[in-house]
Formats: structure tokens, C-alpha cells, sequence
């Protein structure tokens, strides 16, 4: 079962995302996994995928970031 702050952690890491100035971090999806943040989605770049990493890796608050984001070509 989740915590009120492992769902905060989530809910940042996510709104993070949304509020993105780059449009494709937009509609990946973060989920909370036991000690990981995890990253779902797909775009267009190596860059963008490592963008979404970094945007939420200061929110993690000590967990993990794995990033499972595929880069379409």
C-alpha cells in the first residue's frame, strides 16, 4: 500500500512532467514501484528521454529513477 508521501512523490514527479516546457515530456507517466520512480512512455529523442529523467530525479526524494521510456525513431 502506498503512502500519503510516496503518492505526493509521484503526483510531483508526474505534474513536473505535465507543466513541462517541452511538449513530448508531457504525456509520459510515472509510477511508484517500492524504492523506484519509474518512467513510461515513449519520444522522438535520447535527449528528451534524458530530459524526463532529470525533470523528475530532484523530486525522487531517494528512490530510484528507472527510466523505461522508448525513443521512436
Amino acid at each position: 500500500m502506498e503512502t500519503t508521501d510516496t503518492k505526493d512523490i509521484a503526483t510531483a514527479a508526474s505534474h513536473a512532467l505535465a507543466t513541462s516546457s517541452v511538449p513530448e515530456l508531457r504525456t509520459l507517466r510515472v509510477d511508484e514501484q517500492c524504492d523506484e520512480l519509474q518512467l513510461h512512455g515513449s519520444v522522438r529523442s535520447f535527449y528528451h528521454k534524458q530530459l524526463a529523467q532529470e525533470a523528475i530525479f530532484p523530486l525522487a526524494c531517494g528512490k530510484q529513477v528507472v527510466n523505461y521510456v522508448d525513443v521512436q525513431n
